[in-house]
Formats: structure tokens, C-alpha cells, sequence
């Protein structure tokens, strides 16, 4: 496994689902950083180096499917789990043409399926990381001196 930190950044406009879901994730030794709207979810992710978001596409002042647009723009890297209560094959659809790693729809009954597409999240993060590693390495191997 690899020494970075498990952190989620979770937006949703329902506290109630913050909560509960936060509570379950730091059961499983996932961080989570709660946001009720995605006003800062920039900010936050350059401020945090959050690598994966949990977001909601129906909320009051912002649809999550614009917001997924956006952290995608910023940096198509970060993984995105959609968890939203607008269950329609459009909403789904768009948010895999977006770049979403999964949708999944609440009301949440089984926890271990968010788990598990947490998991794969950041195994996916790991396998890039690898990748850059390896990169690196043999770019330093190659020369001696390790170029930028």
C-alpha cells in the first residue's frame, strides 16, 4: 500500500448526508473533508492536495455535473466519485463523459459499494503515481542526473 494520505473531498448541499457519510468513511481510515456547496471546492483541493472528490450533482445554487467540469479542467487527474440522488440514465451518462470514475445514488444501502469505488479511486491515484515514479527513475538512470 502507499504512504499517501486516504483524503476524500466530500460535497453535498444535505448535511445529513455529510455526516453520515463522513462518519462511516473515517471508520474505514478515509479522511473526509466536508464542503455544503462547491463554492471552495478549488481552494480547498489546491490548499489540501485532495486527489479524490465524492460530489452530489442536484444542489441548491450549482449542478455537481458543472462542478465535476470544472475540477476536471483544473486537473483531469483528481477522481471523482459521483453520490447523487438525481437517479436518471442522462445524469449518469454525462457524468462518465465528464471524467466521473463512477456514479452512485443515494439513498446509500450499502456502504461497502461507495467503499469499494473509494478504494478503486485511489488505487487508480497509485497506479499514476507508480507510473511517474518509474518515469523518474529511468529518466535519472538514463542520464545520471534527474531533469525537470
Amino acid at each position: 500500500m502507499n504512504n499517501h494520505r486516504r483524503m476524500v473531498l466530500h460535497i453535498d448541499d444535505d448535511p445529513q448526508i455529510l455526516e453520515i457519510v463522513g462518519r462511516k468513511l473515517r471508520r474505514r481510515g478515509i479522511e473526509v473533508l466536508s464542503l455544503t456547496g462547491p463554492e471552495n471546492a478549488i481552494e480547498t483541493l489546491l490548499r489540501t492536495g485532495c486527489r479524490v472528490v465524492l460530489l452530489d450533482i442536484d444542489m441548491p445554487h450549482a449542478n455537481g455535473l458543472d462542478v465535476l467540469k470544472e475540477i476536471k479542467k483544473y486537473d483531469g487527474g483528481i477522481q471523482v466519485v459521483m453520490l447523487t440522488g438525481l437517479v436518471t440514465m442522462d445524469s449518469a451518462l454525462r457524468a462518465f463523459r465528464l471524467g466521473a470514475a463512477t456514479c452512485l445514488f443515494k439513498p446509500i444501502n450499502e456502504f461497502d459499494r461507495l467503499i469499494d469505488s473509494l478504494d478503486a479511486a485511489f488505487a487508480t491515484l497509485d497506479r499514476w503515481r507508480q507510473v511517474l515514479k518509474e518515469l523518474c527513475d529511468r529518466k535519472t538512470d538514463e542520464s545520471g542526473v534527474v531533469s525537470s
